[in-house]
């Protein structure tokens, strides 16, 4: 199970197949395994954070004994006769030379377009405000499809914002806390208008963008404005499919935004620009949408190539984001809230005449991700 590769060796082999080449699975450093030490010393049960102070652990640790009981790996160090121990669920877990496969969580990302209108995610309010199971529901489907309805909800402002507040604490930004506007242009916005709205996704101009968005329609009288809502994944999926180089560039050309309507208000992010599709750095996954078309600020900085590419891939993004297939149109009607995820699904509205009076709310990405792990069991550390 686990060995040092030589006597005087800083590594240590894990995961042996003797039938296979080569015979182990994983290497990890003998100084790491000290570093990551989980024993009551080095590792608070309780508040999660390490106790053990890295630099006092020598560059050239020894291992005195392995030994692997009950599904464990313990290490005798020749450094104050220190012990360690490990699960193999743990050191499999947390491999990475290579990194073995770790169990992988049972919510698939589902892609969609237009027909998903015949059978949406949906909860119900009364479960998700009475059960940890209902609440698990509600924001597995947010995290599967990027969106979940919430039917039957009362037609009250403040039962709709304690709604919000079961993931998490509402995201105050310069339109204030918990919304409650009608077309009346209260701020500097498009939102606040009877205009058609182009689909996007909000915050560009925020190092930080909301991850999470709720709108729940209390009034209307009138025609139009009915909701889109285009799946970003999807959308993305295509264009890497269909035009590679355009997906490349709107991956790696930064743009510029700002929010500036407000007379009081100038708001740029940090760093200046971010690309469109952005990935993690450790995966590759694209994890986050930035696209406004509205709120791009002046494209000044790029050379001339970068020009005309970024113009290429902006259009044949478009092309896919405007199909009638990508748009799941929708009219929202009092009772029913939606949430959805502001780093993945893009939203839009038709023009409308009439009075139109929506409230919601900004969420935050992390904690709503804190709390879908939590009801998952998936805290690990």
């Amino acid at each position: 199970m686990a060995k040092p590769a030589t006597c005087n060796s800083p590594f240590v082999h894990l995961f042996p197949t003797p039938r296979t080449k080569p015979r182990y699975l994983s290497t990890s450093h003998l100084f790491w395994l000290r570093d990551h030490c989980r024993c009551p010393a080095c590792f608070h049960a309780v508040t999660k954070q390490r106790l053990v102070d890295t630099y006092l652990i020598p560059q050239e640790i020894a291992a005195k004994n392995i030994n692997l009981q009950d599904n464990k790996v313990q290490i005798q160090w020749s450094h104050q006769d220190h012990v360690s121990e490990y699960s193999l669920e743990w050191l499999r877990n947390h491999s990475y030379d290579p990194k073995l496969n770790v169990e992988a969580s049972s919510r698939k990302k589902v892609v969609w377009d237009r027909s998903i209108a015949s059978n949406p995610p949906i909860v119900q309010y009364n479960e998700v405000m009475s059960s940890k199971e209902g609440l698990r529901q509600w924001l597995n489907n947010i995290d599967i499809y990027g969106f979940s309805f919430v039917d039957n909800v009362p037609k009250s402002k403040e039962l709709t914002e304690e709604l919000a507040r079961k993931i998490c604490f509402v995201r105050e930004t310069h339109y204030g806390g918990f919304w409650d506007f009608t077309a009346n242009l209260a701020h500097g916005d498009t939102a606040y208008t009877t205009l058609p709205l182009n689909c996007h996704t909000d915050n560009t101009y925020f190092t930080d963008p909301s991850g999470l968005q709720m709108f729940h329609l209390l009034e209307f009288d009138g025609k139009g404005g009915e909701s889109i809502f285009v799946d970003g994944l999807s959308v993305a999926q295509k264009l890497r499919e269909q035009q590679p180089d355009s997906y490349e560039t709107l991956s790696k050309i930064r743009v510029v935004t700002h929010s500036a309507g407000d007379e009081e208000v100038f708001i740029n992010p940090t760093p200046r620009g971010y690309p469109i599709l952005n990935h993690d750095p450790m995966t590759g996954e694209l994890y986050q949408i930035r696209f406004n078309n509205d709120d791009r600020s002046t494209l000044d900085y790029l050379t001339t190539e970068e020009v005309e590419k970024f113009y290429k891939a902006l259009r044949d993004w478009n092309d896919i984001l405007r199909q009638p297939q990508s748009e799941y149109q929708i009219q929202l009607e009092p009772g029913r809230v939606v949430v959805f995820n502001n780093w993945r699904v893009l939203h839009g509205r038709t023009s409308f005449v009439g009075h139109r009076r929506l409230i919601g709310c900004y969420l935050n990405w992390d904690d709503y991700n804190s709390k879908l792990k939590v009801l998952n069991d998936e805290k690990r550390v």
